[in-house]
């Protein structure tokens, strides 16, 4: 029997870190946890309630009254806000321009990063964000942090959106990973960055089974060790 451990992947966004997360925990029998939907849940919440950054009691009454579970459904603990299951809603333009805003707030990521730590408890789970090998899995056994060149990252973002049936133009897209990639590495609490421990990897001109076996090369590195 081998050991169950926790991995850890961050890396900005449109990198291939939830693409990885996913096909690694499949492949591994682990559970995947996509602390990225936890914050776009919470910011679907409040646009939708027409709640914005800077009106702080009001977020703080949101989050004492929601109920954001997971239920786990085959691999992946799927993330349940106020019962409900949202998917297509988390993946909007609206939500993408607003989540990196939200996600500077330090009550949300205090309160998420809780959720967080808890699913991890287990063991054998695979968890990808921006700030989970500095903060959530600090001991996590096995850290990667994706790159990828900006252009590359626009394209395949955009072909995801269409295959969503949301349409946005090349520039668009580009203008909000730069926006994104700004707050979330410059914010006060929990900024995205490269643990020291976590193994960079270039995802720019890897196909998705190409970076799916050289993770899997490493994690049968941290197993069998």
């Amino acid at each position: 029997m081998h050991k169950k451990i926790n991995i850890a992947i961050d890396g900005y966004s449109g990198c291939g870190k939830s693409t990885l997360a996913k096909a690694l925990a499949k492949k591994l029998k682990y559970i995947y946890i996509d602390s990225g939907a936890m914050y776009r849940a919470i910011t679907y919440l409040l646009l939708k309630e027409g709640i914005y950054p800077e009106d702080t009691p009001n977020i703080d009454r949101i989050l004492s009254e929601m109920d954001m579970h997971f239920k786990q459904e085959g691999f992946i603990d799927q993330l349940y806000l106020n019962g409900v299951h949202l998917e297509k809603e988390l993946r909007t333009m609206e939500v993408n321009n607003m989540v990196s805003q939200y996600s500077t707030i330090s009550n949300i990521r205090t309160q998420l990063v809780r959720i967080q730590k808890q699913q991890a408890v287990r063991k054998g789970c695979v968890m990808d964000g921006r700030d989970i090998g500095t903060v959530v899995l600090k001991d996590a056994e096995l850290k990667l942090f994706l790159v990828c060149d900006m252009d590359i990252r626009v394209a395949r973002r955009k072909k995801e959106l269409e295959e969503k049936e949301i349409f946005a133009t090349f520039e668009t897209v580009k203008t909000n990973f730069i926006e994104r990639d700004l707050i979330d590495s410059t914010r006060e609490d929990s900024p995205l960055q490269q643990a020291s421990d976590a193994i960079l990897i270039d995802n720019s001109m890897l196909s998705p089974d190409e970076l799916l076996n050289k993770a899997l090369d490493l994690a049968f590195k941290v197993i069998n060790n």
